[in-house]
């Protein structure tokens, strides 16, 4: 008879995700997933079967909260050209917040490049998921007359998501929050209705 699991798993996903994005992949070992999760190697290995599955199930857990929490903040900062002035304005202050943390995806990108398949698989549908949304903001941004409406809202969205992705990098760079505003403040302009 199978022993019933003693753990959150959800919670256990949430503390890997944190060592991860702490630390990388590669940066992360096995004694730092069970100090972080708080789990024994058997523990961990009987229930994700492997670190990279582990890993795969934080990056998961991480593009989902992602996905909620973007789509929260759009909707609650007006429309327009104020949905883009927010993300920008929220990305700065977490960056300040976290001290550089960066975002794993961002992260993953750069530690994995398209070498790992499945890394990129889950990169490439995280990725669709924000372009779609940051595309429809650009849309009814245009229609409200406060977006370039000579642009394709598609463009506007590979923007602002790069726009978004520059400035994490610039925070792991230690680039200070007057820089980021800067690059902010160009980007909004470049997309706004002239």
């Amino acid at each position: 008879m199978a022993r019933p699991k003693e753990f959150d798993e959800r919670a256990a996903i949430g503390r890997a995700m944190d060592a991860f994005w702490a630390r990388g992949y590669e940066g992360t070992s096995t004694q730092a997933l069970c100090e972080a999760t708080g789990l024994g190697r058997s523990s961990i290995y009987n229930t994700f079967t492997s670190k990279h599955e582990l890993f795969m199930r934080a990056l998961d857990h991480y593009a989902e909260r992602g996905i909620v929490s973007r789509t929260a903040l759009l909707e609650e900062a007006g429309a327009g050209i104020e949905r883009f002035r927010a993300l920008f304005s929220f990305t700065i202050d977490e960056e300040v917040a976290t001290h550089g943390r960066g975002c794993l995806v961002v992260n993953t990108v750069a530690e994995f490049g398209d070498r790992d398949a499945e890394v990129k698989a889950r990169i490439d549908a995280d990725t669709a998921r924000h372009l779609t949304l940051l595309a429809a903001c650009a849309r009814e941004g245009q229609l409200d007359g406060t977006i370039d409406g000579a642009r394709e809202p598609a463009d506007i969205a590979e923007f602002a998501h790069s726009t978004v992705a520059g400035l994490r990098l610039m925070s792991r760079r230690g680039a200070n929050r007057a820089a980021m505003e800067a690059v902010a403040s160009i980007a909004v302009d470049a997309i706004a209705a002239k």
